[in-house]
């Protein structure tokens, strides 16, 4: 039996061989990070962005339960949520947060706060919006990364064409409560006479409503589908995808996640990429910089993804020359 005195020299002895590190550990000052986004972590592509946040912290030597800790909300496209919770995020008092997607959670963090630094993600034109004063300097307490420029709406109708080449009627569904939307609508408004394409306009709210207007829409044919970014559209994705098979209707989406579903093809920005990039802005933060130093970037990796099978279901050939140039190919 070992006799109280000697389990406690055992026990000083063990702790005086404890690695350097270890014992460092122990004594470290955890970080707070709070990320407001629009999909839930049980949500395969928001598990895929958070993990690339994680991975991106983890190599610049930020780990959860360690040194820092993560503060997930996610408004899966309600307001209402979004408003509650940058309320809640900004009460925790967190060194940094990041926010993903919606320029309307965006005001709503700014309204809540102008001193704890902000980290946004996939925010469309964020000098026209009122949130930096200017790329090089942003200024106030916001820095980040931007998303698409306008002319990717015209890229879009270009591809309709390409792999479509007898869709007359185009069809574009957007979420009006997204700000990318009135940026990208002027674009593809300028495009649809050269390539000699109808446009029909489907602000959505919710699923009722694009279950609605897809259905309207492909009761006449040669009908194809722009499928514009916005929170009510990545949160119906599903419906989305389901009812272009249903309808049999070519349509191109911004997001890849879509063609991974069942959707014909998309063009768009690697959302993955800037989660993992975030993360640098993020540790420059802890490490002392001020957001107003830092300069706005703008996404770098677009990826062209194709979709064979959905192609072959509607009765389409796509050109090799798109194909060559697709970064990915679904079969």
């Amino acid at each position: 039996m070992i006799r109280r005195r000697q389990f406690i020299a055992l026990l000083g002895g063990a702790t005086a061989v404890l690695p350097l590190t270890a014992r460092a550990q122990q004594g470290e000052r955890v970080r707070r990070i709070g990320v407001l986004a629009p999909l839930p972590e049980t949500d395969a592509e928001g598990q895929a962005r958070i993990a690339a946040l994680r991975k991106g912290l983890q190599d610049l030597g930020w780990t959860e339960g360690r040194n820092i800790k993560i503060d997930y909300r996610a408004t899966a496209g309600d307001p209402a949520r979004g408003h509650a919770f940058a309320a809640e995020l900004v009460a925790l008092k967190p060194d940094v947060i990041i926010v993903a997607a919606v320029s309307e959670t965006l005001t709503t963090l700014q309204r809540e706060t102008r001193t704890i630094p902000i980290v946004f993600t996939q925010i469309h034109d964020p000098v026209a919006s009122g949130f930096v004063a200017s790329l090089a300097r942003p200024g106030g307490n916001l820095t980040g990364f931007s998303m698409f420029d306008a002319t990717t709406g015209s890229k879009w109708l270009e591809l309709l064409s390409q792999i479509a080449p007898g869709v007359t009627r185009a069809g574009i569904v957007y979420d009006p409560g997204s700000p990318s939307s009135k940026d990208l609508l002027p674009a593809i408004e300028a495009g649809a006479p050269s390539l000699g394409l109808r446009l029909f306009h489907f602000p959505v709210r919710n699923g009722a409503e694009i279950e609605r207007a897809v259905g309207e829409f492909a009761a006449e044919a040669n009908g194809g589908l722009i499928v514009l970014p916005g929170s009510v559209i990545v949160i119906h994705r599903e419906l989305i995808v389901a009812l272009e098979a249903r309808h049999r209707l070519p349509a191109i989406h911004a997001l890849r996640y879509f063609v991974a579903l069942g959707g014909l093809a998309s063009y768009g920005v690697d959302n993955i990429d800037l989660y993992r990039r975030a993360a640098s802005y993020v540790h420059r933060i802890l490490k002392g910089e001020k957001p107003a130093d830092l300069p706005v970037q703008a996404a770098t990796k677009f990826e062209l993804v194709i979709n064979l099978t959905t192609a072959k279901a509607l009765g389409l050939t796509v050109p090799h020359t798109l194909l060559a140039r697709a970064d990915e190919v679904i079969e």
